[in-house]
């Protein structure tokens, strides 16, 4: 951080930032809100986000009036690790959102007995975002482009033909 390009960028905030930039999503002067802060997801894809000249604001389990703080925000990636937290009228129309969370949560119809959703209430927000990412499908294939993007570069460097 000290200044210089890391060697490798973690793969599910490299993946979320890919699939903004793929979705012409513009990020310098906007406003983000980051949902979870942990140091595999919230705090890089935080740090990613301000490289790219958005306003980020980190959102807690101590962060008052949270859902304030997302309302306000023109891109919202979630990632804090509970099942449909982020709810619906939390979510600003036409604000782009990022669900980064696989959580199982009961289903006596599904039949396993259980369905995976996100940390985002789909439902919900789909019907106000301009753009939110499914779970399970969204994020989760991303990441893995981005560990074979990764491991590309690092054979590229190994070999002598990158930074």
């Amino acid at each position: 951080m000290r200044g210089r390009e890391p060697l490798f960028v973690s793969c599910t905030p490299k993946g979320c930032l890919e699939l903004l930039k793929r979705s012409g999503v513009a990020l310098a002067g906007k406003t983000a809100a980051v949902v979870g802060r942990s140091n595999i997801v919230g705090l890089p894809v935080a740090l990613l986000l301000q490289n790219a000249d958005a306003t980020v604001t980190m959102v807690h389990s101590r962060t008052p009036d949270a859902a304030g703080v997302v309302r306000g925000a023109d891109i919202v990636i979630a990632a804090c690790g509970r099942a449909e937290m982020v709810k619906g009228d939390w979510i600003k129309p036409g604000a782009v959102v990022i669900d980064v969370g696989i959580n199982a949560v009961d289903d006596a119809a599904a039949k396993r007995g259980y369905r995976l959703v996100g940390d985002v209430d789909f439902a919900g927000a789909s019907t106000v975002a301009a753009a939110i990412t499914p779970v399970p499908g969204g994020v989760g294939p991303m990441t893995i482009a981005m560990l074979l993007q990764n491991t590309l570069e690092g054979a590229k460097r190994q070999i002598g033909g990158g930074r």
